[in-house]
């Protein structure tokens, strides 16, 4: 049975984030709110909880889950070969709606899905599930959505899609954008965008002139 919190008030903001990070160590699945939509989380070193990610979304392994950082400072353990180019963006737009597509530290003992060694990272700007990401450390978060279904930006409309396949809601109220995070691949010399989302391609350009915006 799911049980769900009113981040609004104090006390069940603490009791909510106390049980959503208990249940993100024992495995389990939390819905958090974030700035761009609400989010679906489980621990990102639990290949096991990372599984029941995808199957509560409906998802197979090749859309891997991208995951979720408290502070840029995290980055450092996780990615490898990060430009200076992708640093640039990273202070310019996190916290906030930019997801970056990276090549993942080969030494991680995490299984994601079929990322062919890269990781999608981001911050956000929410301070409920950066509360929750400073207590567990990186998460694996997706849409709070099926796969296929809208994008929810409120906690009514997460729930009503995975019911009980999740443990903790914790309600934030309406999501800021109401839109996914903008993904840009950084992998390469000339940083390329993945999908259009929060951040704009001029405001990416205003920053990296060089950003491709992709086919």
């Amino acid at each position: 049975m799911s049980r769900r919190y009113d981040c609004s008030d104090a006390q069940d903001r603490a009791s909510g984030l106390r049980e959503a990070a208990t249940a993100i160590r024992r495995g389990e699945l939390v819905v958090v709110p974030t700035d761009t939509v609400y989010g679906i989380a489980a621990d990102a070193f639990s290949p096991e909880a990372v599984g029941a990610l995808l199957a509560a979304k409906g998802r197979g392994r090749n859309m891997p889950s991208p995951v979720l950082v408290g502070s840029p400072t995290t980055l450092h353990g996780l990615v490898t070969d990060f430009s200076e180019q992708a640093w640039e963006l990273v202070d310019a737009f996190w916290p906030g709606g930019l997801t970056l597509v990276a090549r993942h530290q080969p030494s991680l003992r995490w299984d994601l899905g079929e990322t062919r060694g890269t990781v999608a990272v981001r911050m956000p700007l929410h301070p409920v599930v950066l509360e929750l990401l400073n207590a567990t450390g990186p998460l694996a978060v997706s849409s709070g959505n099926k796969t296929g279904g809208p994008s929810p930006s409120t906690c009514d409309e997460a729930q009503s899609q995975l019911g009980d396949a999740v443990s903790i809601y914790l309600d934030g109220g309406t999501a800021d954008y109401g839109t996914p995070s903008t993904i840009v691949d950084v992998t390469g010399k000339v940083p390329v965008v993945l999908r259009a989302g929060a951040i704009g391609v001029e405001q990416l350009r205003e920053v990296v002139p060089d950003v491709e915006a992709g086919s």
